[in-house]
């Protein structure tokens, strides 16, 4: 007897990125696939002594259940932290969400009928449009430059799809291109989405891992209207195993997100709120953050020299001023899914980048993520991947 699924499930399938994660657990392999942190800047002694001192000072309440919305301590640190780009809210305009994973897909739920336009960069980031497209959007897509999503065409977009429910973008070194977006189109964006009145989905994970220059306000610091989203998150600046995450919202949206929390899970980990809570008491995120960063300069410089030197003429990439991310463009012709095969012989891995797009229409891109493999693995990893390159080419 054939079992009768909810048609939305046609629509989602298997991450590309989590599939390919799995071939490359054999430790043989070079991978840059995967969007991980290095695991040797995870605090684990400072961590342990945080869990014995919440379990000590706060077992039973770390152990209980607690409010949907979060703890409120915690609620009130991340509004302090909010303020780095610009943005002032409290504890009650934020709510502790599993991942700002968990953020995207209740913005799906939230906003999104069969049918209904969801206006995104392109490329954009795979585990986002996963989300959404459970609840069957049509995607309209934005192309980009080194500045970002080019406004002239978001423009267009809105012009012409009136059922368009909300902006999804990844300001800053985006997933998965690294390009960041400028300060001036930041603001042209509030413009139109003001002018639109269409909501703005602002993932903001990678934001605090800023290499050089100046941090830039993030949208939600231009928002007059309350139509800004904000997704933040501690995966990429301290432990992603705790999956604690945040949305920053206006009340009328705040609210939905809540009520579709309290139908999902709830809460999310009262004891890993905890957690990071009393990390955050006792010990120096920032101080954390610009190790972080150190590493992964140093790891992000020696990918790009390698690539300058290995990758023949005719590929090209990003130079992202921060973040997990380079984007790479190989020739027109090329198919990036072959290039992997081949790629994969010589124990090397990086994600195809077709997937990155919602429209499946380009196949010439990959990701490459330089944040987790060591700088000897990264100099071999490359080297090979540019004689592979040659030798197909």
């Amino acid at each position: 007897m054939a079992i009768k699924f909810a048609a939305r499930m046609e629509n989602i399938k298997g991450s590309a990125i989590r599939e390919l994660l799995k071939l490359t657990e054999d430790p043989s392999i070079i991978s840059f696939a995967g969007g991980l942190p290095a695991p040797e800047v995870f605090p684990v002694k400072e961590l342990e002594e945080v869990i014995l001192r919440v379990l000590r000072e706060e077992g039973r309440a770390a152990l209980q259940y607690s409010t949907t919305e979060g703890y409120l301590p915690l609620r009130e640190k991340i509004a302090q932290r909010m303020k780095k780009v610009n943005v002032e809210c409290q504890p009650n305009d934020i709510l502790i969400t599993s991942g700002s994973q968990q953020g995207l897909e209740f913005s799906g739920r939230v906003f999104i009928n069969e049918g209904d336009v969801i206006i995104c960069e392109s490329p954009s980031y795979l585990g986002a449009l996963n989300a959404f497209k459970a609840y069957q959007p049509k995607f309209v897509e934005i192309s980009m430059d080194d500045d970002g999503m080019i406004m002239e065409d978001l423009e267009k977009a809105l012009e012409q799809n009136p059922n368009t429910k909300f902006i999804y973008t990844i300001p800053d070194f985006q997933n998965p291109s690294g390009r960041t977006m400028s300060l001036e189109r930041r603001k042209k964006l509030i413009e139109l989405a003001n002018q639109y009145n269409i909501p703005v989905v602002e993932d903001n994970p990678y934001g605090e891992l800023r290499f050089e220059g100046e941090m830039l306000p993030a949208i939600k610091s231009f928002d007059t209207k309350g139509l800004v989203i904000h997704l933040g998150t501690f995966s990429k600046t301290f432990c992603p195993g705790l999956r604690i995450g945040w949305v920053v919202a206006s009340p009328e949206i705040l609210t939905k997100y809540i009520l579709s929390k309290q139908g999902v899970d709830l809460q999310s980990s009262t004891i890993a709120q905890r957690e990071v809570n009393k990390f955050l008491e006792m010990y120096d995120l920032d101080k954390h953050i610009d190790m972080i960063i150190g590493i992964y300069r140093k790891r992000r410089d020696l990918m790009l020299e390698t690539m300058e030197k290995e990758f023949p003429a005719g590929v090209t990439f990003t130079r992202p001023q921060g973040g997990l991310f380079t984007w790479v463009t190989f020739p027109e012709h090329m198919d990036a899914a072959e290039i992997m095969k081949k790629s994969l012989e010589e124990k090397v891995a990086f994600v195809p980048g077709q997937s990155f797009f919602p429209n499946g229409q380009y196949k010439n891109h990959g990701r490459f993520n330089y944040s987790n493999m060591p700088e000897d693995k990264i100099v071999e990893g490359i080297k090979r991947l540019g004689k592979v390159l040659k030798a197909m080419i």
